[in-house]
């Protein structure tokens, strides 16, 4: 048992007890502690009473479905969240991040893998926290402030989800440094063996209808063909 993780919270949102269990079992493994919801009803009030560390929530639920309790819990907190799906379309997966999960792993899965991946979001948290150090960033058209996560555009704000905030303050802070994907999905999600380098794609895309005039012909974030993205002041 890691007792560095003692004090964290882990949810599990998941209707299968068999999946519950074992999950449950790793976790406790590694040291964390975990509360159960076999809903996401039950999910929702457990959840206006503590906000934990962490939610692993299954996608299809009885009573409330995954993607209604993530955008339940986005209006209101920045926990970290990993999606559990059966579903193997890309665009099922692509929904879950666009309303603001943090990873998702495709049923069946080795709960080892599932641990690795909470590991790795919980680090890219604690580094986001050491971050909040760090100055705002300022350009003519653009700034971000990395204490309060403001986006501002052309003198307008901005709402941009955390690893829409967290990927786009990266490339900032690198002016015209190419990343591939794989550099990306390491720097903003922790790890990159596990994850589809799609989810780079969406978010730049979603980055560039937020920032940019002309979306289709981006002045700021760039694609570097066979490489990768930079940010071009």
């Amino acid at each position: 048992m890691d007792t560095k993780n003692a004090m964290t919270l882990i949810a599990i949102v998941e209707d299968e007890p068999s999946i519950s269990e074992v999950v449950s079992l790793y976790l406790k493994r590694a040291g964390y502690q975990v509360q159960l919801y076999a809903d996401g009803l039950a999910a929702q009030n457990g959840f206006a009473r503590q906000i934990p560390d962490l939610v692993i929530l299954d996608v299809m639920l009885p009573g409330m479905d995954g993607f209604t309790l993530t955008r339940s819990l986005r209006d209101r907190s920045e926990v970290p969240i990993i999606l559990l799906t059966s579903r193997r379309e890309e665009s099922d997966r692509i929904a879950g991040l666009e309303l603001g999960a943090d990873d998702y792993v495709i049923k069946p899965f080795s709960p080892q893998e599932l641990v690795s991946r909470v590991r790795a979001v919980l680090r890219r948290i604690n580094k986001d926290d050491k971050a909040n150090n760090e100055t705002v960033v300022t350009f003519p058209d653009l700034s971000l402030d990395p204490q309060t996560r403001i986006l501002v555009v052309r003198k307008q704000e901005i709402s941009l989800t955390a690893k829409e905030f967290d990927m786009l303050y990266h490339l900032v802070r690198h002016p015209r440094q190419v990343f591939s994907r794989d550099q990306l999905l390491e720097s903003i999600w922790g790890l990159s063996e596990y994850i589809d380098p799609s989810t780079v794609t969406v978010h730049i895309r979603r980055l560039r209808e937020k920032i940019e005039i002309d979306p289709a012909n981006p002045a700021h974030l760039q694609t570097v063909w066979g490489v990768g993205y930079k940010f071009e002041p």
